[in-house]
């Protein structure tokens, strides 16, 4: 396993019974950074958390997870690592300090460092003052913030979130983030990340996984994916596109597609180049220009694009 990776995979596959749940998965995670790991419902997303994590046996392949083999270290990989699943862990009798003091015990925490660390984390996550609430009164916002504490409390070198801002209302999902994005940074975390969230991931990861039917069809940098995935994008909005205007643009631009409603024209370009002659033809056209926008697909187009790729 290369030493600045953190988790490392090779023909990683995975069968029940006559379902291929991941198909020869090879990719790599550096250390250190926001991996996000993208696929539709069924995709093999957590079924490839529980094979890193040594929960489930490969059919086939290897992996390592922080220089560990999986299928031989899996005690040593648990003891490194936490999680977030399907389920967030908690004791909803216990009040939230109680609930990280059963689990500081849990992972044999002196009784000095868990009081520390406990307030160090609930701090942070902005549950200090509510740490003698009980847990079982809480929001699914709050039980999701004092869940990701709990994963961080025996300070792991890597993190699995599965879904972690799923069901969560936009401010309580936004807020999670910010916490994610925080306390990686402060807590010096590798994070596998799961998520249906096109734009969190974008906003999050540093690289990002595409998946379907468990096989990769894309690893890299969004700006990458983005890259590699979408051709440079031109929207002018407003009225009074002449058909001489989409004719001339035709015959001087090597345009991919040429789109017109009533009120935009989308000129999808094959390559990034100086969009002002398009415009200013435009202009001198006639047409009434409210608004141009270069923009690049988001990851979420390009996502799309390779779920179609791949039907």
């Amino acid at each position: 396993m290369t030493p600045n990776n953190a988790i490392q995979t090779s023909n990683l596959t995975r069968h029940f019974q006559t379902i291929r749940a991941v198909d020869h998965l090879s990719f790599e995670v550096p250390s250190g950074i926001v991996f996000g790991f993208l696929g539709p419902n069924g995709s093999g997303k957590t079924t490839t958390i529980r094979l890193l994590l040594g929960l489930l046996e490969p059919s086939r392949g290897r992996s390592e997870v922080l220089g560990y083999d999986t299928s031989t270290q899996s005690d040593q990989i648990r003891q490194k690592c936490g999680a977030i699943l399907e389920h967030h862990g908690l004791y909803e009798r216990l009040s939230a300090e109680d609930n990280l003091e059963f689990y500081g015990r849990v992972w044999h925490i002196s009784a000095s460092d868990r009081q520390s660390r406990i307030k160090e984390l609930l701090t942070h996550l902005d549950l200090w003052d509510r740490r003698k609430e009980i847990t079982g009164t809480w929001s699914r916002g709050m039980k999701q913030k004092l869940a990701f504490a709990r994963t961080l409390l025996h300070r792991p070198s890597l993190v699995f979130l599965d879904e972690p801002t799923a069901g969560l209302d936009p401010v309580a999902a936004a807020a999670l983030r910010e916490d994610l994005a925080g306390m990686a940074g402060r807590e010096g975390l590798t994070v596998f990340l799961t998520t249906h969230n096109l734009a969190e991931a974008e906003k999050l990861c540093q690289h990002v996984a595409v998946i379907r039917q468990g096989k990769l069809l894309a690893i890299g940098s969004p700006e990458t994916l983005r890259t590699q995935g979408s051709k440079p994008r031109l929207e002018i909005r407003g009225r009074s596109f002449s058909q001489a205007l989409l004719t001339e643009l035709r015959a001087r631009t090597e345009t991919a597609s040429l789109i017109q409603s009533d009120h935009q024209l989308t000129i999808e370009l094959k390559e990034v180049t100086d969009v002002y002659p398009l415009v200013n033809l435009v202009v001198q056209s006639g047409a009434q220009v409210e608004e141009v926008i270069k923009s690049k697909a988001s990851l979420e187009d390009v996502f799309l694009t390779l779920m179609e790729e791949d039907k």
